[in-house]
């Protein structure tokens, strides 16, 4: 009887006007090969960190991409055009969501 676990990538969505993805990934339990567990974990991955400074001013450092899948590193190349990443910035700081 051997019981294994992994992880896969469920699914993955993108937003082109504001540039966040949203993953989803599974964690899998299997007992000789058949699942007998499945449990979905969720995040969301976005072009900037913001925070907003004590004196009102923003510091916005790129997001580190390094530790996702290839697939979603690919997507995140993709749609993170100076554009979009400017688009987020100005976005954050009207809105003030920090």
């Amino acid at each position: 009887m051997a019981i294994t676990k992994e992880t896969e990538i469920f699914q993955i969505d993108s937003n082109p006007t504001s540039g966040a993805i949203s993953v989803r990934v599974d964690t899998i339990v299997k007992e000789d090969s058949v699942e007998i567990s499945r449990v979905p974990h969720r995040h969301s991955i976005v072009p900037y960190l913001s925070v907003k400074n004590s004196d009102g001013s923003w510091t916005h450092t790129d997001t580190d991409i390094s530790g996702e899948d290839a697939s979603v590193q690919s997507i995140a190349n993709a749609l993170w055009t100076e554009t979009i990443k400017e688009d987020w910035k100005e976005m954050i700081e009207r809105e003030s969501l920090i």
